[in-house]
């Protein structure tokens, strides 16, 4: 990646943040923490990684991906609107009445969307079945798939793991926001699931762990997803993250799962991106 790349995608990123925080200010609602711990790989993901098309959204040979945590949707549609599939000033609509941006993301409103999702521990499974479709028709495409950590405390996310390793989908990436926090607190200490890469080792994927705010690090690990094609062996990237990054009084604070910034917080975590812009414009 050369250093222009990784500035653009840096950028990029703060942009997308910047659409998590209007979208939740403009809802009063929403949950800003674990969009934000994913803004970096929702960037690279739809920016780099991933073969689409904005003006085409239901191209057949795309690539998919899968939001298992669907209640971060807010930061999926900052980078969507921001990649082209629908207008950046939808964004504040997020869960009004009539807007099609609704509180977990519907694939039939909103463009881009792959699957609808919201009920945790059921879009693994549905990017597994899509993987697996991918495979019986002799198509070139991959499907990606998003869950959070607490998320791993559903037995589900092990079926769908174990079926991807008995069939052999070395065309799907599960990619892990391992932020250490959900609603009710520390993971550890409401479910623990560690040793999250020795479970997924176990069921038989080749795991790779990386700091999910390392642009170059994210790069290495879908190379090695793309490297595992042939192999049978599906990829988990496990992301060592921090659940409300960009924003100072956000971060590594479970409070901020599924709370909404007032005005006064709102500005204040804009002016921080902001400066982040400034800092990286330099």
């Amino acid at each position: 990646m050369t250093p222009e790349e990784k500035r653009s995608l840096q950028l990029t990123a703060v942009s997308v943040r910047e659409g998590i925080l209007t979208s939740t200010h403009g809802a009063k609602a929403g949950h800003p923490g674990g969009s934000l711990s994913a803004a970096d790989v929702f960037t690279y993901l739809y920016f780099k990684e991933m073969r689409i098309d904005p003006k085409s959204p239901r191209w057949e040979d795309r690539d998919r991906f899968v939001l298992s945590k669907g209640h971060t949707a807010p930061g999926l549609y900052s980078a969507l609107a921001l990649r082209g599939y629908f207008p950046v000033e939808e964004l504040p609509k997020l869960r009004h009445i009539d807007s099609f941006l609704q509180g977990h993301p519907n694939m039939n409103t909103v463009p881009g969307v792959d699957m609808s999702t919201g009920s945790l521990g059921q879009g693994l499974s549905a990017a597994a079945g899509m993987a697996k479709g991918a495979k019986y028709l002799s198509k070139d495409v991959n499907v990606y798939s998003l869950l959070g950590d607490g998320e791993l405390a559903e037995g589900q996310i092990w079926e769908a793991t174990m079926f991807a390793a008995h069939y052999h989908l070395d065309n799907l990436c599960i990619i892990v926001d391992l932020n250490g926090l959900q609603i009710d607190g520390r993971t550890k200490d409401v479910m623990n699931t560690e040793p999250v890469d020795e479970k997924f080792a176990s069921f038989g994927c080749d795991v790779v762990k990386v700091d999910g705010h390392d642009f170059e690090q994210l790069e290495s690990a879908f190379a090695k997803f793309h490297a595992n094609h042939g192999t049978g062996k599906p990829t988990a990237i496990l992301m060592k993250t921090t659940k409300g990054k960009g924003v100072s009084y956000m971060e590594d604070n479970a409070g901020w799962h599924g709370k909404a910034p007032n005005d006064e917080e709102y500005t204040k975590g804009m002016a921080e991106l902001a400066e982040a812009r400034k800092a990286l414009e330099v």
